[in-house]
């Protein structure tokens, strides 16, 4: 199988969620009767490829992508995914994993914002392994950038930027859920 893996990243401790009036983990959060992180791995499974889930306690996202790519060392490229995105679609997903193929950096664009996952090939391994800190993995998507190796791909889905990060947020999604479910296809 060449397809690249999905790393869900699931280590953050949601400061901001709890600074907002949250309770515990945001990713544990109920949201239409299920924790925030389920509805982000039922699009991860819906999408068929294969995933990893990064939820070690670690100090920053830099971390995180580091542990989740060693644990998964010998995959083609990886998808880095925050778990705090529930409305993310499958074929978001897979669209990205497909424009590996020819590009070593994808940053999916949703009306001109960036957003998750952002794809990674195999070149960029040893950069992803080198990873610390809270900054995530920036350095890496510019040394790309640099080399010509980085595609903006656009998309018209709104989860690839509608993330968790306060009770606000939370229930700002609930409406939408309520209103139109997401497809999982």
């Amino acid at each position: 199988m060449n397809d690249p893996t999905v790393l869900v990243l699931a280590s953050g401790r949601g400061e901001r969620f709890r600074a907002s009036g949250g309770a515990g983990s945001k990713l544990q959060a109920l949201l239409a009767g299920r924790p925030v992180l389920a509805h982000t791995l039922e699009a991860v499974r819906a999408s068929g490829l294969p995933f990893h889930v990064e939820d070690a306690g670690h100090p920053g996202m830099g971390d995180s992508i580091a542990a989740a790519v060693r644990a998964t060392s010998d995959a083609t490229g990886w998808l880095v995914l925050p778990g705090d995105l529930p409305l993310v679609r499958p074929e978001s997903l897979r669209a990205v994993a497909a424009a590996l193929a020819t590009h070593s950096v994808v940053l999916p664009v949703h009306e001109g914002v960036r957003g998750h996952p952002v794809g990674f090939g195999a070149v960029c391994r040893d950069a992803l392994l080198a990873l610390a800190g809270a900054e995530g993995a920036a350095s890496v998507v510019k040394a790309q950038r640099a080399a010509g190796g980085v595609i903006e791909l656009p998309l018209a889905d709104e989860g690839i930027v509608t993330d968790v990060d306060t009770v606000a947020d939370l229930a700002r999604i609930e409406q939408r859920l309520a209103s139109a479910p997401v497809p999982r296809h």
